[in-house]
């Protein structure tokens, strides 16, 4: 992986000071069914049944990353676009037990 740009925050890698992953993810609102898998270019996608009204798909979208990697909703953080389909968030834990996650979740799994 490249070294992000100067100001900008990596998408995705290592949260060395605390433990775990950054992650960029793509919100698809409306699904029919709340869902965690695939790709979207270099983010993982989360499909949410919960509209874009009122921060309502974001924190569905949070919950399902959460539920997904098996960790407390607590432990997944916002980083960046709180209304934009493309987010970024860090989900503390185990970065080993979350990074192979990623890639199972990322492959479909």
């Amino acid at each position: 992986m490249t070294a992000p740009r100067q100001g900008r925050r990596p998408r995705a890698g290592p949260l060395p000071q605390t433990g775990g992953v950054r992650i960029a993810i793509r919100v698809r609102p409306g699904a029919s069914r709340t869902e965690v898998a695939g790709a979207y270019g270099d983010a993982l996608v989360v499909r949410v049944g919960a509209r874009a009204v009122d921060g309502a798909a974001t924190e569905a979208a949070l919950a399902a990353v959460a539920d997904a990697f098996g960790v407390r909703r607590r432990q997944v953080t916002l980083v960046s676009g709180a209304t934009s389909r493309d987010k970024v968030v860090d989900v503390t834990g185990d970065e080993a037990v979350l990074t192979a996650r990623l890639v199972a979740l990322r492959d479909g799994a």
